[in-house]
């Protein structure tokens, strides 16, 4: 099975996106302060009194796929002559694990098997990986969640997406494990069906 790969070593879609949803900075500012009131922090001091605005525009970024439809991000669709797997690797994605508001970060590799020559542009599938990770997250939920979008806007013969990222969380409390990295799939169509276009899919993945 011939295939199509390609390497991502950048994003910055939502840092460059002017349509970004409007959260409420006087709320999230506020907040903030009574955070830092919270923990015995003087919010007036030198360093902290600026932070309550910096944090608010901060999220303004960080959480700006909040609102979006990443399926908006799977058009135009292309009619061509290729039924080839297509493969996008090391997709790079920073995510807020939502249970402890702390980052995670790391790379996403999609693979789809086209049906009927739909195709959509590279670009396009690192973007709907931004969309979904750009708000409160959870790795599992985003590893199913861009397999879903694909498999539902192009609808494939198959995909499947592995997700592999390092949580802050484990790095700097709880169980305190720094390098740790958790790896995730979603399997769809063909590629939950027959063992062996998923096992030469993994393989591209891995680069062997």
């Amino acid at each position: 099975m011939r295939h199509l790969a390609l390497t991502i070593y950048g994003t910055g879609y939502c840092a460059n996106r002017r349509d970004k949803r409007k959260l409420d900075d006087v709320r999230i500012m506020k907040a903030v302060r009574e955070i830092l009131e919270a923990i015995g922090e003087d919010p007036e001091r030198e360093g902290l009194k600026d932070t309550p605005d910096r944090i608010a525009r901060m999220f303004q970024e960080i959480f700006c796929g909040l609102g979006k439809d990443p399926r908006e991000e799977l058009t135009p669709v292309f009619n061509e002559e290729h039924e080839e797997m297509v493969i996008i690797k090391d997709i790079p994605f920073y995510s807020m694990c939502e249970h402890h508001l702390l980052p995670f970060h790391g790379k996403a590799h999609v693979a789809y098997l086209p049906k009927g020559g739909r195709v959509v542009g590279l670009s396009k599938l690192a973007r709907v990986v931004e969309i979904l990770a750009r708000r409160p997250q959870l790795q599992e939920r985003l590893t199913s969640e861009v397999a879903d979008m694909i498999f539902e806007a192009l609808k494939p013969h198959g995909v499947i997406v592995v997700v592999e990222a390092v949580h802050l969380c484990m790095s700097m409390r709880g169980i305190s494990k720094p390098g740790s990295v958790a790896v995730t799939s979603a399997v769809r169509g063909l590629f939950k069906k027959d063992a062996a276009a998923r096992a030469e899919a993994l393989t591209l993945i891995k680069g062997e």
